[in-house]
């Protein structure tokens, strides 16, 4: 097993991570009456996975671990949301809804599996 030294090294981070890129360049072509609205919730909730995972990774107590891995993991399914709106209202296709909610998704269970072997020390 990988040695972890920085928050780049874990996995959870690198899968959010390619969402949270595909978020960027999806959002690009929203309606412009969007700018304000859903692309800044959607650019913000998928960030906030990011961060919260690094700034996790970055404290020393378990605890203060969890607590940011938590609000990461709250933050994939807020995302997930604004993607269900984003296709409802035919920002995004079909397809690509199920593309990025299978990374999501897959987001989701290494997030969850992080703060499982955190809260198992």
């Amino acid at each position: 097993m990988k040695k972890i030294k920085n928050f780049t090294d874990l996995i959870a981070w690198q899968k959010n991570h390619d969402v949270v890129l595909e978020i960027y360049k999806i959002t690009k072509y929203f309606p412009q009456e969007e700018v304000f609205g859903l692309v800044k919730q959607l650019r913000r909730s998928a960030s906030s996975m990011t961060s919260n995972l690094a700034e996790g990774a970055g404290r020393f107590y378990y605890k203060d671990k969890v607590r940011f891995y938590f609000m990461a993991r709250g933050s994939n399914t807020e995302t997930q949301n604004h993607l269900i709106l984003a296709t409802d209202l035919d920002y995004i296709t079909k397809e690509k809804y199920l593309d990025i909610k299978l990374k999501l998704e897959e987001g989701h269970i290494l997030i969850n599996a992080l703060i499982k072997s955190v809260s198992n020390l």
